[in-house]
């Protein structure tokens, strides 16, 4: 299936879930960010690095502003310019999926787990050569790629891998794939400013902080901002855009073919104000 299919498949999703929303909400529900990008012929994702630009560009910095959620993208300021935007591979999502399968936990909490592990360089190089990490330009990935099932056919190379060293090797593939998104961009950042829920990941954090030296690595809350709190964040930002007209995408991003206002309004019974916005980050 290919991206496109599952993007509208998604906006299909987004609009049943708005319809039914509506049935409990007074006010109106803005969702279907995707839509525009899409149709004039961008990525659609990611969203946030318009916000990032609003939110954490400053003059004379060059700053790249990292989310790391279950994919991780990444935005590169110069100054209040946007240069790039773009995800950079997985992020927490075969980390989690990792530590269901054999620590039955939701996650590997501070990365303490793959801490304990040593990175199997066949397994590494495997996952970097898979050909998203190959692309230039506007890209978006999700979990229906790196999925497990991804993860699975690389390890049938390494069979007798221990599940310690495979969840080291998979927070390397998170740092490596943001660190050489950087440097395919060209773009070489002062300060790297981490949100999402990877900035709670110490061993993680390690990791990017050696690659990227001597950059100054930190969460947002450096910046003002709790990193558990940006993408919430960036929605609403995206949500107040759309009610005043204004294009919340970033062309040079996604690769749309110009500025779109984002989403679909949809009124709720009592004509409201109250805003949710969805659609991926």
């Amino acid at each position: 299936m290919q991206r496109a299919d599952l993007v509208v498949e998604g906006i299909a999703a987004l609009v049943e879930a708005a319809q039914r929303l509506l049935q409990y909400l007074v006010e109106q529900c803005i969702v279907e960010g995707l839509r525009r990008p899409v149709a004039a012929g961008g990525e659609g994702a990611p969203l946030a690095p318009a916000f990032h630009r609003a939110c954490f560009g400053a003059p004379g910095r060059r700053r790249a502003i990292v989310n790391i959620g279950g994919i991780a993208n990444a935005t590169l300021l110069e100054g209040e310019t946007l240069v790039a935007g773009f995800d950079t591979g997985p992020g927490n999502t075969l980390l989690d999926a990792w530590s269901r399968r054999h620590l039955g936990a939701d996650y590997d909490a501070g990365g303490a787990w793959s801490a304990e592990g040593t990175v199997i360089p066949a397994l590494l190089d495997g996952a970097l050569s898979d050909a998203f990490f190959q692309r230039a330009g506007p890209r978006s990935t999700g979990r229906e790629h790196f999925s497990d099932a991804w993860l699975d056919s690389l390890l049938a190379a390494v069979p007798d891998a221990d599940p310690r060293d495979v969840q080291a090797t998979l927070a390397a593939l998170t740092a490596q794939g943001i660190t050489r998104g950087l440097e395919r961009a060209g773009f070489r950042a002062d300060e790297v400013y981490v949100c999402g829920g990877g900035a709670h990941n110490d061993d993680l954090m390690r990791r990017l902080h050696r690659a990227l030296e001597p950059a100054r690595l930190a969460t947002t809350q450096a910046l003002g901002l709790d990193p558990d709190w940006v993408e919430a964040a960036a929605f609403a930002w995206l949500a107040r855009e759309t009610l005043a007209g204004r294009p919340g995408n970033a062309p040079a991003v996604t690769g749309a073919a110009g500025p779109r206002v984002l989403g679909g309004i949809y009124p709720g019974s009592a004509g409201g104000r109250w805003v949710v916005s969805g659609s991926g980050g």
